[in-house]
Formats: C-alpha cells, structure tokens, sequence
C-alpha cells in the first residue's frame, strides 16, 4: 500500500453545491481498472479543506465502496485536534486502509503542537498513518528530528515528502538519509509530480500523485519505470509530461489544472471546484485541452494493462 503510485483523485464540487457523487465515483472507478497501487481519498486535489466532516465521511464510503479492493488512504487532516480525531473514526468505519494527515493550521504551530497531534492521533487509529509534509499549503516545515520522533509512533507507515534537491546525487543522498533515520517499517514517498520521477530514482518507495488521480495510465508508466530500475525511461515520461508540470507552476498548483482536465474529459461537470475557487478560464481551459491532445493523456497507456487480480487478491495486499 506504501509503495508504487498512490493516486488522488479530485473531488468534485460544483460550486456551493454538494459533492459530485457519480462523478466521484467514475473517477475512483478509472483508477482501480487502470491498477493503481493504492487511491488518496481527500487529499489536497480532493478539496478536503473545503468539506464538512459530514461531506467527507461520505466522501471516503464511496472511495472504498468503488475502489474495488484497492487500498484506500482517506486524508484526515483539519483545523483542530477533535475535528481530526473525528475524521479519523470515520474514515475508518468506512473500510479505509489508511489514513493521511498533514498539520493544518490557522496560528502557527510549533513542533509541540505537531508532535502532540500525531501522538494523540496514532493512539486512536487501528489503521496505519502517513504523515503528510506539504510546507507550500501548511507553511509548516518538518525537521528531520520531527520525521524522527513521529516515525516512532504507533500506526506511522509512511512519510509523504515534498520535493528533493534538483541534483540526483543530491537526491539519492538526502533519500539515504532519511532512510537511516526512519524505522525500517517506515516507508518514504515523493510528493509534486515534477519530482516524481527524481525521487522514485533517487529511492523513494512510493510517489504520492496528483496526476495519477486524473491520467493514471502514464504516471503508472513513469513509477513502473523507476521502480524497476529503468531510471532514465522514468525521466523521460516526466521530461514528455513537462508541458503539465508547467501548467502547474504558471496556475499556482495542481489543483486548477486537474479540475479542468477532468472536465476536459468528460469526467466531470465544467464547474467542479468549490467556491470560492473559480477554475481556469477559456483561454486557459482551451490551453490545457491542446497540451492533452499533443501528450495524447486522453488515450488509455498501451504498456499499463489494468489488474486482473479478483478482490480478494487485492484486499490482501
């Protein structure tokens, strides 16, 4: 479950609307045939900030009830300490595998706070946990002796880190690093899809995707790469996938661009984000459009064939 692609489909909202439940559904769907490794319910591209925990509850059944056996990581993450013990019951009564919390916040928070969350946390899980570092939505920043002392504690499974150094020997080396700090229990997964490729060959377990929630198929063929050593092919898929990490950057994140490429594909209604988030307008909507037919990311990945494994085979794992 903490290794390979763990792909985070959007949760689609349209407008002040409620959540978009077959389409959510569909999206779910797409990732257990296209044989992800695990689903991320609810993570940043699933809005989760923007959900009641009623919405959310509801959010994390129909991942698991269509995940068709495949694991599911359902974000647990809030404002306070109760609201996050609170998702954390639900997301469990719902079937899921696994939970993922990053330290959500309105004041600052110190080490403490953090360290006391995740303690108070773990102690009420009978799932495992991955500790989600997101410093550029959280603004709070990890110390290699926070990723130490959280690690130690009951349920922690994995780390969800953000982006490595540019150089790959540099990469490789700050890998090793937190590999001799960590439980060997502990897996370590690259989140920012722009990096994926460079952390899976820089030794990374698992890649944390936005991407894998919309177009599973190359971000499949990017990990399947790596991981299996053929780290050049890795960096070429994201090399080809450049024009989308661009269009990451130039609209201030992942989110903006997934949402209209998911209507682009039919996938979802036009409005899909929840207000106030507005979306891409039409020149860049049609922008988007062209940069997915000339990367043809509307075609199913000829080179990742979907899971023939039954549930049971899968529910194992």
């Amino acid at each position: 479950m903490f290794t390979g692609l763990s792909a985070f489909p959007l949760t689609p909202v349209p407008g002040n609307g409620n959540v978009d439940e077959k389409a959510y559904a569909t999206l779910v769907q797409r990732l257990a045939a296209a044989g992800v490794d695990s689903i991320g319910a609810l993570g940043s591209t699933g809005s989760y900030a923007y959900l009641t925990l009623e919405e959310r509850a509801r959010v994390a059944r129909l991942a698991v009830e269509h995940a068709d056996g495949v694991p599911v990581i359902v974000g647990i993450g809030a404002l306070r300490t109760r609201q996050v013990l609170q998702a954390a019951e639900d997301a469990q009564n719902a079937g899921a595998s696994a939970v993922l919390l990053a330290p959500v916040s309105y004041q600052p928070l110190t080490e403490e706070d953090v360290f006391g969350l995740f303690e108070e946390v773990t102690a009420n899980l009978s799932v495992p946990l991955v500790i989600y570092d997101n410093p550029g939505t959280t603004h709070f920043t990890f110390t290699d002796e926070l990723y130490t002392r959280l690690a130690w504690l009951p349920q922690v499974a994995s780390i969800k880190i953000p982006a490595l150094p540019a150089d790959p020997e540099q990469a490789r080396a700050r890998v090793e690093h937190l590999r001799r700090l960590l439980p060997e229990t502990v897996s370590v997964g690259i989140s920012g899809d722009a990096a994926a490729a460079r952390g899976l060959n820089a030794g990374c377990d698992a890649w944390y995707s936005v991407i894998g929630g919309t177009f599973p198929q190359p971000a499949l063929a990017l990990t399947r790469a790596a991981l299996a050593g053929r780290h050049e092919q890795a960096q070429q898929e994201s090399q080809r996938l450049q024009p989308l990490w661009d269009l990451f950057v130039q609209h201030g994140g992942s989110l903006r661009v997934v949402a209209a490429a998911a209507a682009h594909l039919g996938l979802t209604a036009h409005r899909n984000l929840p207000l106030p988030l507005r979306g891409l307008d039409t020149e860049e909507r049609a922008h988007l459009a062209t940069v997915i037919e000339q990367l043809q990311l509307h075609t199913w990945h000829p080179a990742i064939p979907a899971r023939t494994r039954s549930r049971n085979d899968r529910s194992q794992r």
